[in-house]
């Protein structure tokens, strides 16, 4: 019996992005941007960095109107906020419309854990690929030196006597590694020097933490040039005194090594998608462990150099949007006047009960289960005084009896539905995206954060909890009340906060599943980043150093004959 011939695989990521021709990025930035060669700084032919002088040239300029594309609750198999904001800046150019993405860099440790690639997808993808999703320009590496120049500035100094009466049990500054690696976690340190010397430092204990989460990654996502980066860096809380007294990085004179390691790092990056839409790509802090936004120095940028900006908050609205309006736009008075709900058929079954195995399949009783996620990152939405689009990332698979499921809820909820197909055919899958923000852009909005500024800690923590949340309220451990007492009588008690906790559920849990209600959000740790200006609260038992899963990506990755990468997506 002849057999049927197999179809055809469809091409990995990185098959696409090699085979697409990339313009040149001094033509592009000339073209598209109206820049000229000294205003960027080359590296290579398709990437660079926006210089100094553009910068302080585009300040006063008008500004462009900002989109924010968020999504439902996530599931592991990722809901595709990345791969539909180049979709929709995609579609924007498509339509005549001057727009520029603006997004975070990819972290190395989901690149070698679960991710693979972290560009987008598909024909809706930034590029050069490999370049942007390994090493890149270096902003990852500076801002882990900068942080771990701290650590040693601050060990060295009790090694030399303590003038600053650190005490060394309570220093507070971790180390960092864009890498996972769990055995990290909890380390010991000061345990003697090498030819057998006795050790002149403290012994103690200690932990790493991964770049993202830094709280210097947070400050050059912050700061608005070199000068406000100095004086954050300054404000830096690495250790206290017996006394209850803060000791900052500019006690430790550290401020200037780490500007001179975070100067070139400040400067966002130029890079384009597959169908030549300028975008710029600067920083990469977690909207889990961090607060998920791309860097105000790039947002600012492509504010004045486009019509429209579109920017990613990561994970679900309940945290991405959340911690772009509460945090970001508060500092920086930068409100989006748009927002994107990304939903996918297969997370809606994983919300109604689906397995992983299962979710891949249609289910429409699944769907109509897990639609009250939709319906509850919609709400947190309007909390803000967003009135949200929705866009439906679709897969092969996806039914019609499911999407009209979908359908029939955003009519309830009285939200635009888009059926976006980016993923394989680029923006012009996503006009019917673009075309509906572009309304909602026309309409506006009045967004403003979810508590007033000067909010105490345990007020803004409450207010998220159970506003947002679902919660009834919250749980503090002794130890995260200890520090809270502690932060009130140094003056960090009226910071905005940035909740840290898992992004599969409202609740601190992620066995809970992504539609609990009525539960306590339990706060085990705070941590104070003061240069950042906010506070941190670790909840349940999330760690801010990630493992490696069973079978981590990086497995599969390699180099052929050639030299090419193998296995990155």
């Amino acid at each position: 019996m002849s057999r049927q011939p197999l179809e055809p695989s469809p091409p990995s990521d990185l098959e696409i992005a090699r085979r697409a021709p990339l313009e040149p990025i001094l033509a592009l930035a000339e073209t598209r941007l109206g820049l000229v060669a000294e205003e960027l700084i080359p590296y290579g032919h398709h990437r660079a960095k926006l210089s100094r002088g553009l910068l302080e040239r585009l300040q006063g300029r008008p500004r462009g109107r900002l989109v924010l594309v968020s999504a439902i609750t996530p599931t592991p198999a990722g809901e595709g906020k990345t791969t539909t904001c180049v979709g929709l800046v995609d579609a924007l150019s498509r339509l005549g419309v001057s727009a520029m993405a603006c997004l975070r860099e990819p972290s190395l440790g989901p690149v070698f854990g679960m991710k693979g690639g972290a560009a987008g997808g598909g024909y809706a993808q930034v590029v050069p690929m490999e370049a942007i999703n390994l090493h890149f320009n270096g902003d990852l590496h500076a801002v882990t030196a900068a942080h771990n120049l701290l650590a040693a500035l601050l060990d060295n100094h009790l090694y030399w006597g303590n003038a600053l009466g650190i005490e060394p049990a309570r220093v507070t500054w971790p180390r960092v590694l864009d890498l996972n690696d769990r055995s990290l976690r909890r380390v010991r340190i000061g345990l003697g020097e090498e030819g057998g010397q006795p050790p002149r430092g403290a012994e103690r204990e200690a932990r790493f933490e991964i770049t993202a989460a830094s709280e210097v990654m947070a400050i050059l996502c912050l700061a608005e040039d070199l000068a406000d980066l100095q004086r954050r860096l300054g404000r830096i809380v690495v250790a206290w005194r017996r006394d209850d007294t803060p000791v900052t990085a500019a006690d430790l004179g550290a401020v200037g090594p780490m500007a001179v390691l975070l100067r070139d790092a400040m400067a966002p990056n130029l890079v384009q998608t597959l169908e030549h839409t300028p975008v710029l790509m600067h920083g990469g802090p977690f909207a889990n462990i961090a607060h998920g936004c791309s860097s105000l120095a790039a947002t600012r940028a492509a504010l004045a150099l486009s019509e429209v900006v579109v920017t990613e908050a990561g994970f679900g609205a309940d945290q991405g949007l959340e911690k772009f309006i509460d945090i970001t736009s508060r500092q920086s008075g930068l409100y989006p006047e748009a927002a994107v709900i990304v939903v996918t058929l297969r997370a809606l079954r994983c919300h109604g009960g689906a397995d992983r195995e299962a979710m891949a399949r249609p289910d429409a009783a699944a769907v109509e289960r897990g639609l009250e996620n939709l319906v509850r990152q919609v709400e947190v939405a309007r909390r803000f005084g967003l009135a949200p689009v929705v866009a439906l990332n679709a897969f092969p698979g996806d039914s019609e009896a499911e999407r009209e499921l979908l359908a029939r809820c955003c009519d309830e909820l009285g939200v635009p539905l888009a059926h976006c197909e980016h993923w394989a055919r680029g923006g012009e899958g996503a006009l019917a995206l673009a075309r509906l923000v572009q309304r909602q852009l026309e309409q506006g909005a009045e967004v403003a954060p979810l508590y007033p500024d000067d909010t105490p800690v345990e007020e803004a923590l409450e207010t998220i909890a159970t506003r947002l949340y679902g919660a009834s309220g919250i749980e503090l451990t002794p130890e995260a009340r200890q520090m809270l007492e502690r932060l009130e009588r140094a003056g960090y008690g009226r910071l905005p906060v940035c909740i840290a906790r898992t992004q599969y559920s409202f609740s601190d849990d992620p066995a809970d599943g992504g539609l609990v209600r009525g539960h306590r959000l339990r706060i085990r740790e705070l941590r104070l980043s003061a240069g950042a200006g906010f506070v941190v609260a670790i909840c349940g038992k999330l760690m801010t150093l990630p493992g490696l899963s069973r079978e981590p990506g990086a497995l599969g990755m390699g180099l052929d004959a050639s030299g090419e990468i193998t296995g990155l997506a």
